[in-house]
C-alpha cells in the first residue's frame, strides 16, 4: 500500500455522504482538518463518531452549511453545538451501535480511522479504540486510514491488514490525554463506600473520571480482581502492577483484562503497546449482557447526573440540556444485576458544585431516564450506600434520602410525604 497526502485521500468524499469519524484518543484529527479545509466544496456531509477527543474542528460554528455532527455520544467538544441545534444526538445502547451499520441503518459512505504503523506482516491496529470502529472499518464503502507511530498497538479485534484500507495516509500526532486532578474528600468517601461493596474475586467495569480513580484508589487491598470494562484509564495500572488485578477468576478471557476503548495519559497508551495481558475487543461483545453475566461478582460503577427519589437515574441530560450519552450504562447495570453474585452502582455527589441536591424528589422536565427504577440496585453517595433492589416506593425513598445532603434532606421528606402519604417521613431523625 502506498502512502498518499491527506489532502488527496480526503478527495473521494462528496457532499451528501455520511462520514464516520473514529473517536476517543483515535480521533484522527489530522485527517479532519484536511476534510475541513474542503468546507467551501461540501454541504450536508453528516458526520458520525461515538465521541471524539481533542478539538473537534468540524463541529465549529463556521462549518455548520458543511458538516453536521449526529454524534451516538455527546462529548464535551461538541455539546453547545448539539444544544445549539447545529448537531443531532443519537441516544442508543453502547453495544447496539454495530448494529447500525450492519443493518444499513446508519449505512456509512467513508470512515476516517486512524492506526499503528502496520507490523512485519502488513497489519495494523486500531489502536486505542476498537469498540465500533471494527465494524465501521468493515462495513464502510471506503475506508481512509491515518497511520500514526504514536498509535499503540492493542491485541484483539482492532488488527486491520493494511490492504485493507482504500487510501493510507501516514502522519504522526500525539494522540489526545486525559490526566485526571486530585481526588477530593467527596470522590475519596464515595471511592471508599464503592470498594466497601467489591469482593475479592470480583470482576469490575468502571469509567474514567474523578470518582471511578478514587474507587481504584480505595482498591488496593483487595484481593483476585478482574476486569470487563468497556474503556479503562490510568487508575487500572497500578492495580495490575501489584497484583491485585490478575482475572484469574473470569470465564471470559480469563487471565486478560478485557476492554473495548482506552483514554487516559501517554503512560496508559505505553502500557498497553503490544501487551498481551490486555485485550481491546469490539463493542458488541464487551458490552453484551449475556457474556458480562458469564464473569462472577460483576461489580458495575457508573455515574449519574440525578437520581430521583424511586431510583430512576438520568445519565445523559440536565433537563432537556443534551449532556452525554446513554453509552454503556444499561449494558453493565443489566450484566452486573445477573451476574452470580453482581452488584450494579450508580456512585455520584449528593450535590452539585452550586449546592443542588441530585438526589431529587422528580427528575428535571425533560431529562432521560438511562437506568430505570427497575434496574436500579445500589446508588452511593459521599453519605454512605442506598440499596433499592426489592424495595417499594416508599422504601425506596427512605433509602435515598439517608444518603441525600444534609441540607436537602427535610425537602426530600415533605416530597415524600406528600407523593406516598405516609407519616414515616415527618418522623425520621438523622
Amino acid at each position: 500500500m502506498n502512502y498518499i497526502t491527506g489532502e488527496d485521500a480526503v478527495k473521494v468524499i462528496k457532499p451528501g455522504q455520511r462520514v464516520f469519524v473514529h473517536g476517543g484518543a483515535a480521533t484522527p484529527h489530522y485527517l479532519l482538518q484536511k476534510l475541513a479545509e474542503r468546507q467551501s466544496e461540501l454541504w450536508n456531509i453528516e458526520i458520525v463518531s461515538i465521541s471524539m477527543q481533542g478539538n473537534a474542528i468540524v463541529a465549529d460554528k463556521k462549518y455548520k452549511d458543511s458538516f453536521r455532527i449526529n454524534s451516538l455520544f455527546v462529548s464535551q467538544n461538541i455539546r453547545s453545538a448539539v444544544n445549539d441545534g447545529r448537531a443531532d444526538y443519537v441516544p442508543i445502547f453502547l453495544s447496539e451501535i454495530p448494529i447500525l451499520f450492519r443493518r444499513n441503518i446508519l449505512p456509512i459512505d467513508v470512515a476516517l480511522v486512524q492506526v499503528s504503523p502496520p507490523d512485519k506482516h502488513g497489519f495494523c491496529s486500531l489502536g486505542v479504540s476498537v469498540d465500533i470502529a471494527a465494524t465501521a472499518v468493515k462495513t464502510a464503502k471506503h475506508v481512509i486510514a491515518q497511520v500514526n507511530p504514536r498509535m499503540p498497538r492493542t491485541i484483539g479485534d482492532g488488527i486491520v491488514k493494511i490492504d485493507d484500507f482504500d487510501a493510507v495516509v501516514y502522519h504522526e500526532q500525539e494522540l489526545p490525554e486525559v490526566v485526571s486532578g486530585d481526588l477530593n474528600e467527596i470522590n475519596m468517601r464515595i471511592g471508599s463506600h464503592c470498594a466497601e461493596l467489591v469482593e475479592d474475586g470480583a470482576t469490575i467495569q468502571m469509567g474514567i473520571g474523578s470518582i471511578p480513580d478514587a474507587v481504584l484508589a480505595s482498591l488496593t487491598n483487595h484481593k483476585e480482581l478482574g476486569v470487563h470494562t468497556e474503556m479503562f484509564s490510568d487508575g487500572i495500572i497500578p492495580l495490575i502492577e501489584k497484583g491485585v488485578i490478575t482475572n484469574q477468576h473470569k470465564r471470559k478471557y480469563r487471565g486478560k483484562t478485557v476492554t473495548s476503548f482506552l483514554l487516559g495519559s501517554r503512560k496508559l497508551y505505553d502500557f498497553v503497546d503490544d501487551n498481551p495481558s490486555v485485550v481491546a475487543l469490539n463493542i458488541d461483545y464487551v458490552n453484551d449482557t449475556a457474556v458480562i453475566r458469564t464473569n462472577p461478582k460483576v461489580t458495575a460503577i457508573n455515574s449519574a447526573i440525578e437520581v430521583d427519589i424511586t431510583g430512576q437515574v438520568c445519565s445523559d441530560s440536565i433537563g432537556t440540556y443534551h449532556y452525554s450519552g446513554v453509552g454503556g450504562q444499561m449494558d453493565f447495570v443489566r450484566g452486573a444485576s445477573l451476574s452470580e453474585g453482581g452488584k450494579p452502582i450508580i456512585a455520584l455527589p449528593s450535590i452539585t458544585a452550586k449546592g443542588v441536591s441530585r438526589i431529587s424528589s422528580f427528575l428535571k422536565e425533560g431529562a432521560g431516564v438511562v437506568t430505570t427504577r427497575a434496574h436500579a440496585h445500589y446508588i452511593v453517595t459521599e453519605y454512605g450506600i442506598a440499596y433499592l433492589y426489592g424495595k417499594n416506593m416508599r422504601q425506596r425513598a427512605k433509602e435515598l434520602i439517608k444518603v441525600a445532603h444534609p441540607n436537602h434532606r427535610e425537602e426530600l421528606e415533605r416530597a415524600a410525604f406528600e407523593r406516598f402519604h405516609t407519616y414515616e417521613f415527618e418522623r425520621t431523625e438523622y
